[in-house]
């Protein structure tokens, strides 16, 4: 299966569809929800004991859930599939009420000193919501319509997209003046797309219209490509170590697959609305 491909878009979901689109979704954000254990774990103060040990406790999970994800096939039964979806959707729900509860921590001045943003753990938290909401509409098998799809995706991932650039932004050295700007500039970018993808939201199903789908993935097409050539960039002169920050490389590549991730999603979403399949999610 290559990335996002048959993830949202058909008109009836089979058991073969489900059990790849399941794993799909699996596959991807548990090592998302691992990474995100392990960049949380690494902002804790050292006194944090508590809390760094159910950052170790979520890693390990995510790791093992990984694991298992890869040991599965298309071909495995699609009964153990939406067993294994719920057991995951446990573990995302779990996940996202302990983010939840760090950003609580945060925002009551109950951690100062820690290096954690309140954004980056509210970004992390969405995405875990995200990720659980998924699961359980593969299980209930509510999928949504395309149209209406293409504009939720849009804009969940654009504001994703758009916090990126505040974080890199923030997390490079001051110094590195050119490289700043350009997160500053690709911060904004993306605001004023998301704002543009909450306006078109706001005017469904008016404005659910093919050829106003098609220029609205066209353009966030062309923005999305150009962040992540930008990640990929910082990525390599990061794990060079040729310019001055406090990102973690891991972090670096964190971001630019999703990035990746983005772009498969659009160009899936665009493949099935030009093809004139306006089915389901």
């Amino acid at each position: 299966m290559n990335g996002n491909e048959g993830l949202h878009a058909d008109t009836g979901v089979t058991s073969v569809n489900f059990v790849e689109r399941s794993l799909n979704e699996i596959r991807f954000w548990s090592r998302i929800m691992k990474e995100h254990s392990l960049f949380l774990r690494l902002g804790f103060r050292a006194e944090d004991t508590q809390l760094i040990q159910e950052a170790n406790q979520f890693y390990r999970l995510f790791e093992r859930i990984e694991q298992t994800a890869h040991t599965l096939t298309n071909q495995t039964d699609p009964e153990q599939i939406r067993k294994f979806n719920s057991e995951v959707q446990q573990a995302a729900t779990n996940i996202f009420a302990f983010k939840r509860k760090v950003l609580g921590l945060i925002l009551t001045c109950q951690l100062p000193g820690a290096n954690n943003f309140p954004l980056l753990v509210d970004h992390t938290s969405r995405e875990a919501n995200y990720f659980r909401k998924r699961l359980i509409e593969l299980n209930e098998g509510k999928l949504q319509p395309l149209p209406e799809a293409i504009i939720k995706e849009n804009v969940f991932f654009l504001r994703i997209m758009a916090d990126h650039a505040k974080f890199i932004g923030h997390l490079l050295d001051p110094s590195e003046r050119k490289l700043v700007d350009m997160a500053q500039n690709f911060s904004n970018d993306f605001d004023q797309l998301m704002y543009q993808a909450r306006d078109l939201e706001s005017m469904r199903p008016q404005s659910q219209t093919v050829p106003m789908l098609d220029q609205f993935l066209d353009q966030n097409r062309v923005s999305v490509a150009s962040l992540r050539s930008f990640k990929k960039t910082a990525r390599d002169l990061i794990e060079q170590c040729k310019i001055k920050s406090i990102i973690h490389p891991l972090l670096a590549d964190h971001v630019f697959r999703e990035a990746d991730r983005f772009l498969e999603i659009i160009d899936m979403f665009d493949a099935h609305l030009t093809s004139g399949n306006t089915g389901s999610r």
